[in-house]
């Protein structure tokens, strides 16, 4: 209710509970006082609300799945977000002088965007740490930036038969084995076979690897991609990282929609509970954006269903209303003035 409603404290969740008291009742329940919700999230470990994440995102990947391109692969984008905290009011995610936050890693489906695998995990350590316990699907294409470029790394994926396609970093020294025939009216300008083989590339034993050049003609950038894909056009192979900002869409909608910013507790245990609830009711307003109109977003769900959050409707009802019809009659509600 509070992720939904927009609540900013356990006070607030009390008081609007109370409010509610006879749809409550019809509900099985009953308000909650402030110091049950508090003693509860203290005590009662995030663990159980990630279980109840993943169960319900069990049922919620039976949806039509549909990513765009014509290769019937799976597409996910991988990347994290930091969630930033007060030092002062979060000593113990404090991971700089001045500066606490936790880290907010998800593997995202692009063909019916949901986060189908999601870790929580301190402010300052490594994405990379999150993105290797992350277990594509065979067959899967993953797509992420150049923050999760490990050389040691890439052979994993490859050994998995997963694809994913990422950026060269300016200052990667290799070797040109094999050079691939373009057609640039598509903005690709290369396409190469290499062998990543500086001194820290061998060691770590790197794999044979694509790389792509592509000038985009609008802005005039020019982005090296580098892939283990090799069946693949190169146009589709810059157009599959262009859409790994369907994950940055991600962070900013739940960081503007639910409750992942003000914090209705201080322990950990409370700041991971709030953000499991978070990702939950994410899932939720998710599965409901199938009953919508085409072309609704999170947003708009989000605020038809907080205002209709204790009425007796039916989701297709308040997701698909009816053309509405007006009658030449006197308004009751309507003030006398």
């Amino acid at each position: 209710m509070s992720q939904l409603s927009g609540r900013q404290s356990l006070r607030d969740i009390e008081s609007n509970l109370e409010a509610q008291q006879h749809k409550l009742y019809h509900l099985g329940a009953r308000p909650i006082a402030r110091s049950t919700l508090a003693r509860i999230n203290e005590r009662q470990l995030a663990e159980l609300y990630e279980s109840v994440f993943y169960k319900l995102l069990h049922r919620c990947k039976k949806q039509p799945s549909n990513h765009g391109f014509r290769f019937k692969n799976p597409l996910y984008s991988l990347d994290a977000s930091i969630v930033d905290l007060s030092v002062k009011l979060f000593p113990w995610a404090a991971c700089h002088k001045d500066k606490a936050s936790v880290k907010l890693s998800v593997g995202l489906n692009h063909g019916n965007m949901l986060p189908e695998f999601v870790a929580l995990s301190d402010g300052n350590e490594n994405d990379m740490i999150q993105g290797r316990t992350f277990k594509f699907p065979k067959d899967s294409i993953v797509a992420f930036d150049k923050g999760y470029v490990d050389y040691q790394w890439f052979g994993d994926p490859t050994n998995q038969g997963v694809s994913f396609v990422t950026r060269l970093r300016p200052k990667a020294v290799y070797q040109v084995l094999e050079r691939k025939p373009v057609v640039r009216n598509q903005g690709v300008t290369s396409d190469q076979i290499i062998q990543l083989n500086s001194a820290h590339a061998i060691k770590r034993g790197a794999p044979k690897l694509r790389r792509v050049v592509f000038l985009d003609k609008e802005s005039g950038k020019r982005y090296v991609f580098l892939t283990n894909n090799f069946s693949l056009c190169a146009a589709t192979i810059a157009a599959i990282y262009k859409d790994w900002w369907q994950v940055e869409l991600f962070f900013k909608a739940i960081k503007q929609n639910l409750k992942i910013k003000a914090f209705v507790g201080l322990s950990k245990n409370a700041i991971l509970t709030q953000v499991w609830i978070a990702m939950i009711t994410y899932l939720l307003v998710a599965f409901a954006r199938h009953c919508a109109k085409a072309g609704w977003t999170v947003q708009r769900i989000l605020r038809v269903i907080q205002l209709n959050l204790f009425e007796r409707r039916g989701l297709l009802e308040i997701l698909q209303p009816d053309p509405p019809r007006y009658k030449k009659c006197e308004p009751q509600m309507r003030f006398a003035l």
